[in-house]
């Protein structure tokens, strides 16, 4: 059942002006829609979207929720839609990855003192979700209902009138991937009957410390330590109350600095034991986010793209307490450097890069200078900027270090609130120092990753460095840094020297400049399922990572503007050879696999051919067959919001297949209008009968046109 609540917003008269463009018209809107009765988190829970159901608010700490399982591909985020049984409900997690993190301090109710298993079934019919708020009722009959703040999560437990009031408080619990001891150290304290604090140190994904605080709205009358397994370094409890037929409420606050922490972010967010109105809380700040956007479309088109809306603002993640301190890379503890005090993490570059943090710079433009100076300050204590970072460290999963053109896109766009030079100075740092993943000596020596000279990726990382070295190069030419615009540039063409002119893709090439002799282009690689010269795609979907900074490049290499468009025809019509999920190959269309990200730009290609309406229909095509508003509508991992950023753009027409330069390639606009609220600003976004995109009432230029429109 969908949460519904009134709320009005005030009609906006806004006068927008975009320079020459002076016959655009002042637009008038008024909204009064509840965007939360729109949003299903179940969607992408069932199969490989990798989603969860549990509430979050927009960009915060904590993320309540059952998990079904603890470890395996499938339970990254702990949840599937059809598994039947419940472990619990931790207090932390991602939003559709491919690597299972977080799952912090399982909590389950039960309700019969000396059982040995806690995982329960659970009535299906009885599980809801909404922004903000999560319930189901357990085969034991309590009834279980979640909410939270920004850092505190909030449980609570109904429990039948036979039986007893218990919790099960699970500290060495966690997602683990490819570990069965995920705690490294502990320390719990029960300072009275109704409090317990302490931190754990884990090591999954990435090694981190966690500290927090729980409390009850009523105190336990007993507790019992269950025993430990041989690598366990963490206690597990069963807590006994009272059962006195009244609803046990639970706090669970959590910092990544110290128990001071989480109990000031108690305190400030959480001082009362008011369930309903921290639902209500919830429910108006995601309408808040929700907001920004208002579309004409059909009930199901908006339960689709209000949904994938909502999966866009779950993360990055805001990590600093409410004093606006928090644990570094180094382990060390620091003060924000943002006037909001925000630090943030969860950022999944190789994914985001291209179109969620894009994305944001329209949607939620008063956040992107936070984001750049939390890269800019965990590069400055790591040595680098970061590349893919959970709960503040490092995890160095997969390639490039796509901070760099992040922050580029955001210097284009004319944000200032983040030093430019400090910034500029860490992304020359961190291409220039060789670090995880980068062998830049190696790679400057040769203009390529020889194979025989690493273990797997060879032809991906070239082409991914190439991606943050044309925008170092963009960044430099406008900061009038000559000898570094020379420099970066061409290392930007480094793609050039892996173009096989026999085969006419990107193939690897070893140490003495010759081609891999066994190459096939359909064969998918990766580095734990199939260790090769790509990541998480084959020679087909990774040929055309250039073309996201330089087609015209890549048209030469082809032969051409007609060749260009061939190699597409024959990309979008290649039969696929046995795809397989774990190796990206999902929502597949020939050798397109818009299940993962290298070939999220592809079909925006064909704008730059003499028919780019052949990629006006393959856009419409995914948009009506890979997302759609039910739990396995959701094709693909949805890796911290890409691939719902790409649905929100295709919808609105257009797309920024270069996500550096502060422009976007038009598509065909999915929705009759969308309007765009950005603070005082309105845009709005339709089109004319033939399809033509519309900004504002203006024809922007074809095939793309920059964010001089949104600003």
């Amino acid at each position: 059942m969908i949460y519904s609540k009134n709320w009005v917003a005030k009609l906006c008269l806004v006068f927008i002006s975009f320079g020459l463009q002076n016959s655009c018209n002042t637009k008038r809107i008024s909204l009064n829609n509840t965007y939360t009765n729109y949003v299903d988190p179940f969607i992408g829970t069932d199969g490989t979207g990798h989603t969860y159901p549990g509430p979050s608010l927009p960009f915060g700490m904590v993320q309540p929720g059952p998990d079904n399982r603890d470890e395996g591909w499938d339970y990254t985020s702990g949840y599937q839609f059809k598994d039947s049984v419940i472990m619990g409900f931790s207090q932390t997690r991602a939003s559709g990855t491919g690597i299972n993190e977080f799952g912090d301090i399982l909590i389950q109710p039960f309700t019969k003192r000396g059982i040995t298993t806690f995982s329960t079934g659970y009535v299906k019919s009885t599980e809801k979700a909404r922004p903000g708020y999560y319930t189901v009722t357990l085969a034991n009959d309590v009834k279980v209902e979640l909410t939270c703040t920004e850092r505190v999560a909030l449980h609570r437990y109904s429990y039948p009138v036979s039986g007893e009031k218990l919790l099960l408080i699970d500290f060495q619990h966690g997602l683990r991937f490819l570990t069965d001891s995920l705690v490294l150290e502990s320390e719990i304290t029960f300072e009275n009957n109704n409090t317990i604090t302490g931190y754990c140190r884990t090591r999954n994904w990435v090694e981190r410390k966690y500290f927090f605080t729980i409390q009850f709205n009523q105190p336990f009358i007993d507790v019992d330590t269950l025993p430990r397994g041989k690598k366990d370094k963490a206690p597990s409890y069963t807590v006994l109350f009272k059962n006195d037929n009244s609803t046990l409420i639970t706090k669970i606050a959590l910092s990544t600095v110290g128990v001071v922490g989480a109990k000031k972010n108690l305190a400030a967010e959480l001082a009362h034991w008011d369930f309903e109105k921290i639902v209500n809380e919830a429910d108006k700040k995601w309408n808040k986010y929700l907001s920004r956007i208002d579309i004409d479309a059909s009930n199901d088109t908006k339960k689709t793209f209000y949904s994938a809306l909502y999966r866009l603002f779950l993360q990055p993640s805001n990590i600093a307490d409410v004093d606006g301190t928090y644990r570094g890379p180094d382990d060390k503890i620091y003060r924000s450097k943002s006037t909001s005090g925000a630090y943030y993490s969860t950022f999944s570059l190789w994914d985001t890069y291209r179109a969620a943090h894009p994305l944001y710079t329209i949607l939620v433009p008063e956040m992107v200078d936070d984001f750049i100076n939390s890269m800019v300050q965990h590069s400055l204590r790591a040595g680098f900027l970061p590349i893919w970072t959970a709960w503040g460290q490092d995890n160095y999963c997969m390639i490039g270090n796509h901070s760099i053109p992040v922050i580029t896109d955001a210097f284009m766009k004319g944000f200032k609130g983040f030093d430019s030079k400090m910034a500029f100075n860490e992304m020359i740092k961190s291409t220039t120092s060789s670090h995880i993943n980068s062998n830049f000596e190696l790679l400057n020596r040769y203009g390529y990753y020889p194979f025989d000279s690493l273990r797997d990726e060879s032809v991906s990382r070239t082409l991914e460095h190439g991606v943050d070295d044309y925008a170092i190069s963009l960044f430099a030419k406008h900061i009038f840094a000559d000898s570094l615009y020379n420099l970066y540039s061409k290392r930007s063409l480094y793609y050039k020297n892996l173009f096989n002119p026999q085969t006419r893709h990107m193939q690897g090439k070893n140490s003495k400049g010759e081609w891999r002799s066994s190459f096939n282009p359909l064969i998918a690689t990766s580095p734990m399922n199939n260790p090769g010269d790509y990541t998480e795609a084959n020679a087909w979907q990774y040929f055309w990572t250039p073309a996201q900074y330089d087609v015209k490049g890549l048209q030469d290499l082809l032969g051409g503007v007609d060749a260009f468009e061939k190699q597409l025809d024959l990309f979008f019509s290649t039969p696929s050879l046995n795809p397989q999920k774990h190796l990206g190959q999902e929502a597949m269309i020939g050798q397109y696999a818009h299940g993962n990200e290298p070939s999220h730009h592809v079909a925006y290609l064909y704008a730059f051919t003499r028919n780019p309406d052949k990629g006006k229909k393959i856009i419409a095509s995914i948009c009506q067959n890979f997302y759609k508003p039910a739990p396995n509508g959701l094709i693909g991992n949805d890796d911290c919001g890409q691939m719902s950023a790409w649905y929100i753009f295709s919808m609105l027409g257009f797309y920024p297949v270069n996500p550096a330069n502060a422009t976007y390639v038009q598509g065909l606009p999915q929705i009759k209008k969308a309007t765009i609220r950005n603070g005082d600003k309105i845009i709005e976004v339709s089109q004319r009968n033939n399809g033509d995109l519309l900004i504002n009432g203006c024809k922007p230029s074809f095939p793309s046109f920059d964010h001089t429109f949104f600003k």
